[in-house]
């Protein structure tokens, strides 16, 4: 898997303006360790990738990992402009305090693709789980699916 990788932020990949670029195979890297962030950066990135196969296999592996002990968050640069079916957001309840985005993601992710990184609640003060969060699908089917297998 090669990658090309943006040598500031926003409108110029390699040179190119982001009308040029695949939106489909350029991912949006973001949360990055604010130790690390400088001026070219901002705490996210762009990586456009040759192929959109290429782009989406990044995303399953890489997002939510931890970089410099921060989970990142890696989606399609193309999701921005994409519109949700309505209904395909989903609220997850009595969650266990250790589940973390990366495990719902990891769950939730069998049954469909999913557009916005999950998000747990959590209280401001002390950053425990407050016991829900939120996943969004691409599609009622994906909603659905996950409805039918996880309810109870």
């Amino acid at each position: 898997m090669t990658t090309r990788i943006a040598p500031g932020v926003g409108a110029n990949l390699l040179g190119q303006h982001s009308t040029e670029r695949n939106q489909d195979a350029t991912l949006y890297v973001r949360n990055l360790d604010p130790q690390r962030v400088t001026n070219l950066h901002q705490g996210y990135r762009l990586v456009e990738f040759r192929s959109e196969e290429d782009a989406s296999y990044a995303i399953k592996v890489l997002n939510m990992i931890k970089l410099y002990g921060k989970p990142i968050r890696v989606n399609k640069a193309s999701q921005d402009k994409k519109s949700l079916d309505v209904g395909a957001n989903l609220f997850v309840g009595n969650l266990d305090p250790d589940v973390d985005e990366k495990l719902l993601y990891d769950t939730f992710s069998a049954f469909g693709v999913i557009v916005t990184n999950p998000k747990i609640m959590r209280d401001p003060e002390t950053g425990n789980s407050c016991g829900f969060g939120f996943i969004s699908y691409d599609s009622f089917e994906a909603s659905d699916a996950a409805i039918e297998a996880m309810y109870g």
